[in-house]
This record gives structure tokens, C-alpha cells and sequence, in this order.
């Protein structure tokens, strides 16, 4: 029996495509989800004031919604012409676009947390944008720093990210005067 037959070498084979696949892990869906998060802020800022709760739940919902449609883009769109995927596929698809779902955490998390910082709604809407897109540049950044990109390549995403996170925030103000 050689080691990649034993449990001990198919355990750390295992490890090892894991920590393969974790190095070449796409992070477009956290930006995506970060940009996302600070539309729904946008929207539902612009529509009236909302119970945190709800709000919390509209970002959440939100996430949840456009992760099941990357999903199902992803499953079927490029792959259902070549084969059917079998479950492992579909684990690793619905995995791969997580961070869609996880990059509107941190913002509905700032909304529910609000009321202890003694923040009104737009106080809370802000707080949540902010996050959003500070999100949006951490995740660009940590795609860049993932895929060992230069420090110029790494401060060219942020710059971007940044700068579409300042758009996102001048829609709100002209939205809101």
C-alpha cells in the first residue's frame, strides 16, 4: 500500500487540494456582495426609514438570493452544456460564491449593532454603507494579495475599489438631497 492509499495519505491529500483551492480562491463575489450590500443600504435609505430588523434582513435575504443566482449561473450556465454536475461540483460551486453572502454580514451586523452606538436610522444607514465599503476594498485586497500581485497591482485594486465605493457613496448623498 503506498501513502496515497492509506487513510493517513487520502486525509492529507484532501488537505492539500483544500489548501489549493483556498490559494486560488476568487474573491470577485465579496466585492460583488460588499457592492451589493451598499445598493440595498442605498435603496432602502432613500425609500424611507426602516426598522433595523427589517433591514438587517433585506441585506441578509438579499445576499442569500443573488448567492442562489451565481449559483445557479454558475451550475448551469457554463457546465450544464458540457455534463450534468454531480454533487461535489455543486458543493463547490455553492462554496465558491459564499462570499457573496458572507460580505453583507459586516454590514448587518453595523445595522443591528447601531442602536448601541447610539445611532438614529441614516445614522445606522451610514454606519452600514461605510462598512460595506470598506468590505469592497478588503475583499479586492485580499484577491490581489491571494493571487500574489505586486504591491503596485495590490494599491491599483484598493485605489479602484475606493473610488467605486466613493460613487456608491455619492449616489446616497444625491439621492438623500
Amino acid at each position: 500500500m503506498t501513502a496515497g492509499e492509506t487513510g493517513t495519505g487520502r486525509s492529507t491529500d484532501r488537505r492539500e487540494r483544500r489548501a489549493t483551492h483556498r490559494a486560488r480562491t476568487d474573491y470577485t463575489g465579496g466585492v460583488y456582495g460588499s457592492m451589493l450590500a451598499a445598493s440595498v443600504v442605498i435603496g432602502a435609505g432613500t425609500l424611507g426609514s426602516f426598522p433595523r430588523a427589517e433591514l438587517v434582513l433585506l441585506l441578509l435575504l438579499t445576499s442569500l438570493v443573488f448567492w442562489a443566482a451565481h449559483v445557479h449561473a454558475e451550475l448551469f450556465g457554463a457546465r450544464l452544456a458540457r455534463r450534468t454536475p454531480d454533487r461535489r461540483v455543486i458543493l463547490r460551486v455553492c462554496r465558491d460564491e459564499w462570499p457573496i453572502v458572507k460580505a453583507a454580514a459586516p454590514p448587518a451586523a453595523a445595522i443591528a449593532v447601531s442602536p448601541v452606538l447610539g445611532l438614529e436610522v441614516q445614522g445606522a444607514l451610514w454606519l452600514a454603507l461605510s462598512v460595506a465599503v470598506a468590505g469592497q476594498v478588503g475583499w479586492s485586497v485580499a484577491a490581489a494579495h491571494r493571487a500574489g500581485a505586486s504591491r503596485r497591482l495590490v494599491c491599483t485594486t484598493a485605489t479602484v475599489n475606493v473610488l467605486l465605493g466613493l460613487a456608491i457613496v455619492l449616489v446616497k448623498i444625491a439621492l438623500t438631497h
